[in-house]
């Protein structure tokens, strides 16, 4: 038996989830709660409230939150890098940035092509340093999540920022609404959702995944891994075994790397993103519309591929 919290659509999803574990409520207030990172070295989440402002912090030593920044240029996206430090993607700032050691932040992209970025919204950083994101339009479509302000680019793409001179790189371009992406714990495949149902009623609800070439860059045409009938997949991460972990519209999704529906986690508002973390990186941190929200699952969010 299992509780209330935990729906079965596969036979595999029993042994990725507790019988006897309950969704937590750890706190509630937001408007629109996104971009969960979790900080192993100092036992701490961090996540975005777009539309207040303000990224928030959760002490998972004590349980006690707070502010961490404040106004903070509408962060929407973030991941923590392979040397500990908070990338960012600002809607405000229309850039991808960074909080260096020394507590200073550095931008790391904001143009593409001669032209200001829309408004970043997720994204992932590779073993080999890459920093990998999506640009749709929401920071830019009103003054909700942003500033409302004419798009400069030719669309809404998917870039790679070179760790070697910086240069942003557009990988892909066929996007509607390019939204969360990770790659798959060996990194030979990137996942990325298009929310495109947002600015047309017959546009995406999926998560396309794309084969990575050998050279670590180029990604191959992709196919279509999941859809959505109603609502929308935002953020979503992989466990160590290849599992895809995603927000949606009715809890948390759970699909295998063959692209069956494992399982559901169910959540009383629309989930926007997650993230693994906990000392073992099995609880999963789950921001919903107002709301932060944690559970722990039989299973360990990924991590960099050694070699």
């Amino acid at each position: 038996m299992f509780t209330d919290s935990i729906e079965i659509h596969d036979a595999r999803f029993r042994s990725l989830v507790f019988g006897n574990v309950h969704l937590e409520k750890l706190w509630s207030g937001g408007r629109w709660t996104e971009g969960p990172a979790y900080f192993p070295a100092g036992r701490y989440l961090v996540w975005s409230d777009i539309p207040n402002d303000r990224v928030m912090r959760l002490d998972e030593t004590d349980g006690s939150i707070s502010t961490f920044i404040q106004p903070a240029r509408h962060h929407n996206g973030h991941t923590v890098d392979r040397q500990g430090r908070l990338v960012s993607c600002e809607h405000e700032g229309r850039c991808v940035s960074r909080i260096e050691h020394d507590g200073s932040t550095k931008v790391l992209a904001s143009h593409w092509d001669g032209k200001r970025l829309n408004s970043p919204n997720d994204v992932v950083v590779k073993s080999d340093d890459s920093v990998w994101f999506t640009d749709p339009t929401y920071g830019i479509d009103s003054e909700y999540e942003g500033t409302a302000s004419p798009s400069e680019t030719d669309g809404s793409h998917v870039y790679r920022i070179d760790p070697s001179d910086g240069r942003v790189h557009a990988v892909a371009r066929d996007f509607h609404k390019p939204n969360g992406l990770c790659f798959s714990p060996d990194e030979r495949l990137l996942y990325i959702a298009d929310t495109g149902a947002t600015h047309s009623e017959d546009g995406p609800r999926h998560i396309r995944v794309f084969r990575v070439g050998a050279d670590g860059v180029s990604l191959d045409e992709g196919r279509v891994f999941a859809s959505l009938d109603e609502g929308l997949f935002d953020g979503f991460r992989c466990d160590r075994a290849g599992n895809v972990w995603t927000s949606a519209h009715d809890g948390v999704r759970c699909y295998a790397p063959d692209g069956t529906l494992l399982g559901r986690v169910r959540v009383p508002e629309v989930v926007a993103n997650l993230c693994f973390g906990g000392r073992k990186r099995n609880r999963l941190y789950i921001c919903g519309t107002t709301s932060l929200y944690a559970i722990f699952v039989n299973a360990q969010g990924a991590t960099w591929p050694t070699a």
